[in-house]
């Protein structure tokens, strides 16, 4: 049986970023493995509204920062975790989807991003140390989530293009309740996040879409699907 599944991509889609490329492809690649028909829809984050995301079985926020608009990309996560809609944020959705957890859940109303705010007092996402420029890097694999189901093993190479991160000042109060470490480096330094309680809340500093590019399989990808189309 084939199930209409239909997500939602929340980013400012460009030709000449290498994840919107492989997105696509990843969703078609989850789709023939699952036998179902999954269709998507680009909403730039400067569109985003509540009926226009209200629709979709599905929120993946994609990697492109600085986002057009924050507050579209913090609404759009927003509506996904409070209304337990699947989610899926990888490189700025990984960031995007801690600043949400930190304003909206923490009520740290000045939780900031520092590639937009460099001066805030609580960049709960700094610059990375070492950027993470065209890199492939070992993840390991927090036991028992669903990162760790999604591959089926304990740690993965996984490609990235980011400059920022979570910041470490601030990784134990975020990590203290339903967010937790999904993934790390080889350092211990957080790669993944999920948000227990959610039918399926994950977030990846990685971008584990560009293996598709590759015409490799996508775990976290067909995961996502599935787990939208048990909303569908």
């Amino acid at each position: 049986m084939r199930v209409a599944v239909n997500i939602g991509l929340i980013g400012d889609r460009s030709e000449s970023v290498p994840a919107h490329l492989a997105i696509p492809l990843a969703l078609r690649d989850a789709a023939t493995e699952l036998r179902m028909a999954v269709g998507f829809e680009w909403i730039q984050t400067d569109t985003v509204t509540g009926g226009r995301i209200a629709k979709f079985d599905g929120i993946w926020c994609v990697p492109g920062s600085p986002y057009r608009s924050m507050d579209g990309a913090l609404h759009a996560i927003r509506h996904a975790r409070e209304s337990l809609v699947p989610f899926l944020g990888t490189c700025a959705g990984f960031q995007h989807a801690v600043i949400e957890f930190a304003r909206n859940v923490l009520g740290w109303t000045d939780a900031e991003h520092a590639e937009t705010s460099p001066h805030a007092a609580r960049a709960v996402i700094s610059p990375l140390e070492c950027g993470l420029l065209e890199t492939v890097g070992v993840v390991r694999l927090s036991p028992v989530t669903r990162i760790a189901a999604a591959y089926a093993c304990a740690e993965s190479a996984e490609e990235y293009l980011c400059r920022y991160g979570l910041n470490p000042e601030f990784r134990a109060s975020l990590m203290q309740g339903p967010l937790r470490v999904a993934a790390t480096d080889v350092t211990g330094d957080v790669r993944a996040v999920e948000l227990d309680g959610h039918p399926f809340f994950v977030a990846t500093l990685f971008q584990p879409e560009r293996a598709a590019l590759k015409n490799l399989p996508v775990p976290l990808a067909v995961a996502f699907v599935r787990a939208c189309a048990s909303r569908a």
